[in-house]
């Protein structure tokens, strides 16, 4: 699966590690005032994490975010990066979606293991005769 994936109008997005993403939840809860604030601030700060620029972090911090973006586009943005989070990494309860990514990666592991098998098999004719 690809690390990285382009959001539209210029933006790119990165998958976060775990860490990565508790860090953008424990920053969006600080820079909350409110309960009204706090979903549209852990956005914010998910996105410093997660948006690149020309293969560079587009942020510094949320509050960065909060100040060059509008909630709207913070909202789309989000919701794009969360969509190819979703995508690469499923719920495990999202029974469609683990199907999707285990065909996925058989289709990828049986075509890899193909290649590599053809090769030997060339190397190795099969024997004739009652000698097995």
């Amino acid at each position: 699966m690809p690390r990285k994936k382009d959001l539209g109008d210029g933006w790119t997005g990165r998958l976060l590690s775990a860490r990565e993403e508790l860090e953008a939840w424990s920053e969006g809860e600080a820079l909350a005032q409110g309960e009204r604030d706090r979903a549209l601030c852990s956005n914010a700060c998910l996105l410093a994490h997660a948006l690149l620029r020309e293969g560079e972090p587009a942020f510094e911090s949320g509050a960065e975010v909060l100040e060059a973006l509008t909630a709207g586009q913070i909202a789309q943005l989000a919701k794009r990066w969360r969509d190819f989070d979703r995508e690469c990494d499923p719920a495990p309860w999202d029974e469609k979606a683990v199907d999707r990514a285990k065909k996925d990666w058989s289709t990828r592991l049986m075509s890899a293991f193909s290649g590599a098998c053809s090769r030997l098999l060339e190397r190795c004719p099969p024997r004739s005769g009652s000698g097995r």
